[in-house]
């Protein structure tokens, strides 16, 4: 009878060692399942690929997204892996980078804590805030209705110091670096810095010594801008109407009066034109106009801090086409490389 008990008793002990043989090796054999699900390599492409995700995007929305860059070899791998993670984490808004060999677990990772990659933001030649507005709201997630109400409304700048008038000054044109979900406010106060950084200490002596404010630098560059088309002419057409503005003379400039009657195609301004009751027109009311007339670029920014003195007091485009002016100190003189100036236009037919 002992014997008895002694056998049931082994063949118990082989029953449950069996047992707990399959459920080790089928845990394992899981375990190694759902190893190899999530750490497996989960991404297609061969080079980086970037996805950008819109604020309140929900997992089917992201899932979309993936589809529609063909980046996943399996989406049932990262949805397993989502579960597996699940700790009530959400996919973070913004633009990621997809790198080659990427598992599951690595872009649910980074997806899920918002390591997103900057993206390059880009404007130039810009003339009015709708324009800088239409031009960023392509390459960041705050679309250019967004920007522009936030333009318009004067109150989300008015504590800095900037008016309606006066706020383009301060987007310097370049290229900067961004998070792609930033919002028009986030946007602002990322230029608001970059402006900042651009006033150092010296520059802001350079504006004192010239008698302006850096709102004032940033008017007379938007001039600049406008009447230089070579870039080595700057200062000394920037010295140009910093004597004018000394002397108290009218700075008589033709591109504030395209921006007052809002026609940059002009080619020639017409007496009708310099009759236009405007704050903008510069040939009927003396000093800068009340803002700039662009965005004023780095260039004739620092041609303006920087810029040439001499005694000239007028110039004019040179006839010969090549973008250089002639300078005058008289009147008399000038009047002659006018005329000059205005017998080519009519040998080319330039009436407007």
């Amino acid at each position: 009878e002992s014997s008895v008990r002694y056998t049931d008793r082994q063949r118990m002990k082989k029953i449950v060692l069996t047992l707990f043989m399959i459920i080790a090796v089928t845990g394992i054999t899981a375990a190694f399942i759902l190893w190899r699900v999530a750490f497996t390599d989960n991404v297609k492409p061969e080079e980086a690929v970037r996805i950008n995700i819109p604020t309140g995007s929900s997992g089917d929305d992201l899932r979309a997204i993936l589809r529609g860059k063909d980046i996943l070899r399996s989406e049932r791998r990262l949805a397993i892996t989502s579960r597996l993670k699940s700790s009530g984490r959400t996919v973070r808004p913004g633009s990621y980078v997809i790198e080659p060999g990427m598992n599951s677990n690595q872009l649910l990772n980074m997806l899920t804590s918002g390591r997103q990659s900057p993206v390059s933001v880009t404007f130039n030649n810009i003339r009015t805030l709708e324009e800088l507005a239409g031009k960023v709201g392509g390459q960041i997630e705050a679309d250019s209705a967004s920007l522009a109400a936030f333009f318009a409304d004067e109150s989300n700048y008015s504590a800095d110091g900037f008016t309606r008038e006066t706020v383009i000054s301060l987007f310097i044109p370049d290229t900067y670096e961004l998070w792609w979900s930033i919002d028009a406010m986030g946007f602002y106060r990322r230029m608001l810095k970059e402006y900042n950084s651009f006033w150092d200490r010296e520059r802001m002596a350079k504006a004192e010594a010239a008698g302006l404010t850096p709102t004032e630098v940033s008017v007379l560059a938007s001039i600049v801008d406008e009447e230089a088309s070579r870039a080595d002419e700057k200062p000394r057409i920037a010295g140009v109407y910093l004597n004018r503005l000394r002397l108290g003379i009218p700075l008589q400039a033709d591109p504030t009066v395209k921006f007052a009657v809002n026609d940059f195609t002009l080619r020639r301004i017409l007496n009708r034109h310099l009759e236009v009751d405007s704050p903008y027109n510069t040939y009927k009311y003396k000093g800068l106009p009340p803002g700039p007339i662009r965005c004023p670029s780095r260039s004739s920014l620092e041609a303006v801090l920087n810029a040439e003195e001499h005694e000239y007091l007028y110039f004019v485009a040179k006839p010969d086409g090549s973008g250089y002016h002639h300078f005058s100190r008289t009147l008399a003189e000038h009047n002659r490389y006018a005329a000059a100036y205005r017998r080519e236009l009519n040998r080319r037919k330039i009436y407007r």
